[in-house]
């Protein structure tokens, strides 16, 4: 059995994801909206506890938490969900800048910081994945005359920007640290996984599998490889620039 983190979206509106996870013989640790919520699914292997986003020491506590749940973490998904970040910071008014960057931006940065901190005190194997479901800005909506999706506002756009760089650094970190290993995954407008959470879990749940059973540890080249949901787990050629 597995430990697994899962950042991003908050339960119950992340629960498909995290049941399916659950339900591969792993024990999940997610995000709750209130304390109060966080019983309510800890028979189907589901732990969760608040996590103030705009707060590193938040995310220290949600990272220690965790461990005292599941006693260690094998695995970890930053989901960056632009649609369900879209449904939240949709208007681009100046008074919901600083929640969105909070929500979007400092909550990933703080917990990825704080989690390589705490894989390199340990230095026991980690396989971290950043799951990027994309959105249409407005731009690419004008230029393309597309109206099958509706575009997101420009502080989901930035920051699904940042999300990506974030995780393409990250990925560097395997070079020198024989425990952890990385996986990026895109799920693009169109995909045939796009609106399935339990689809796309099921995909992650496989990729996990795929990057345990290497012969050899990751390079960085194979560690920044954006890999397509649904696709086999690439080992270096990049089908995304």
């Amino acid at each position: 059995m597995s430990n697994i983190l899962l950042a991003g979206k908050d339960l119950p509106d992340i629960f498909d994801f995290a049941e399916t996870l659950a339900a591969s013989e792993r024990k999940v640790f997610t995000v709750c909206k209130t304390e109060a919520e966080a019983q309510n699914f800890e028979s189907q292997n589901i732990f969760s506890s608040t996590w103030n986003k705009g707060s590193s020491i938040s995310a220290h506590s949600l990272l220690i938490n965790a461990e005292n749940k599941l006693e260690k973490l094998d695995e970890a998904i930053f989901y960056f969900d632009s649609l369900y970040f879209g449904s939240h910071f949709n208007s681009d008014k100046i008074e919901d800048f600083a929640p969105a960057v909070d929500s979007m931006l400092n909550s990933f940065l703080y917990c990825t910081s704080e989690l390589l901190r705490r894989t390199d005190q340990k230095q026991e194997n980690l396989t971290v994945m950043f799951l990027l479901k994309e959105s249409l800005s407005k731009y690419e909506s004008y230029s393309q005359k597309s109206s099958a999706t509706a575009p997101v506002s420009t502080i989901v756009t930035i920051a699904e920007s940042a999300f990506e760089r974030l995780a393409e650094n990250f990925s560097v970190y395997v070079s020198d640290r024989k425990y952890l290993s990385v996986i990026l995954a895109k799920n693009q407008i169109g995909n045939e996984f796009y609106s399935s959470e339990k689809e796309t879990a099921n995909w992650a749940i496989s990729a996990f599998d795929s990057v345990r059973t290497m012969k050899n540890h990751q390079t960085v080249k194979q560690a920044g490889t954006w890999n397509k949901v649904g696709s086999k787990i690439q080992t270096g050629f990049s089908l995304f620039k």
